[in-house]
């Protein structure tokens, strides 16, 4: 099973242009990227397509023009309506460009629509980027500084304490550490007192930090976890239905077949036998 911990360590090692930048394109309606988060500021421009996507558990629909802001530290994952889904990604350190904004822990507004100054400034840097002409470089990082510019004079929404920054830092550690405890012991009764025993705070606490970062219960997010390892286990073929139902944790069968079809939307025979769809 995949490392079902949120973080995700960006590495831009690019001293003359510190940004990571790239298209992503998928051609089916699903999932766009997995829930994750990271330190640094992360923004998608729509080229094509509709969709969804959740920043700390925010819905933002999205289409064609739409810029995506995802600030630092925030749990967001996408999701594509349309069976061509195009976006250009751009990831970068605020400090990397100033030290001075950087400092004023700004938090931008997650979704700006059809503005065309925006428009302007990042479709010219994704031509410089196509194109790569003498200098593009240099181009590229002065329109980032416009840019940066034009969204701090006009889609701040707050600016975050100390405090409140080093917050959120120790809730996402916690939470990582959750999923960790869940992903080892999936195949075994979990309580929310065991979670919350875990990271040392109340069940209360525990259960309000959970639900307000993931927006859903622990045993909701569990039993989704067992449901997956459960489909990858069905597709081998190598055990029962029911088998597979008691090895990854579900000592109930009919909940099992009940939360399976719910989730998937057929029952978990149709992928014993390989006519799933």
């Amino acid at each position: 099973m995949h490392d079902l911990s949120l973080y995700e360590k960006k590495i831009i090692k690019d001293d003359e242009f510190p940004v990571q930048m790239f298209e992503n394109r998928i051609r089916i309606p699903g999932t766009y990227f997995q829930p994750h988060w990271h330190e640094h500021l992360e923004l998608h421009y729509i080229l094509k397509g509709r969709g969804i996507f959740y920043c700390n558990q925010k819905p933002l629909l999205v289409k064609e023009g739409s810029l995506v802001i995802i600030n630092g530290n925030e749990i967001h994952e996408g999701i594509s309506y349309t069976p061509d889904f195009h976006a250009l990604v751009i990831i970068f350190e605020m400090d990397a460009f100033s030290k001075e904004t950087a400092n004023y822990k700004v938090i931008f507004k997650p979704l700006i629509d059809s503005d065309p100054v925006i428009s302007d400034l990042l479709m010219s840097i994704y031509k410089e980027e196509i194109h790569k002409n003498s200098g593009y470089k240099l181009a590229m990082k002065g329109k980032f500084y416009e840019l940066i510019a034009y969204l701090l004079r006009n889609y701040v929404a707050q600016n975050l304490s100390d405090r409140e920054n080093t917050s959120r830092m120790k809730n996402l550690g916690r939470l990582n550490t959750v999923l960790k405890h869940i992903q080892e012991n999936y195949t075994e009764p979990i309580s929310n007192r065991e979670l919350a025993d875990v990271i040392h705070i109340s069940e209360y606490r525990f259960c309000h930090l959970f639900k307000e970062s993931m927006g859903k219960s622990p045993l909701s997010y569990i039993n989704e976890v067992r449901l997956k390892k459960a489909y990858q286990l069905l597709e081998q073929k190598e055990m029962t239905v029911y088998q597979v139902a008691a090895a990854v944790g579900f000592q109930d069968y009919n909940n099992f077949g009940r939360l399976f079809r719910k989730y998937y939307g057929f029952p978990p025979t149709k992928v014993w036998v390989g006519i799933a769809r």
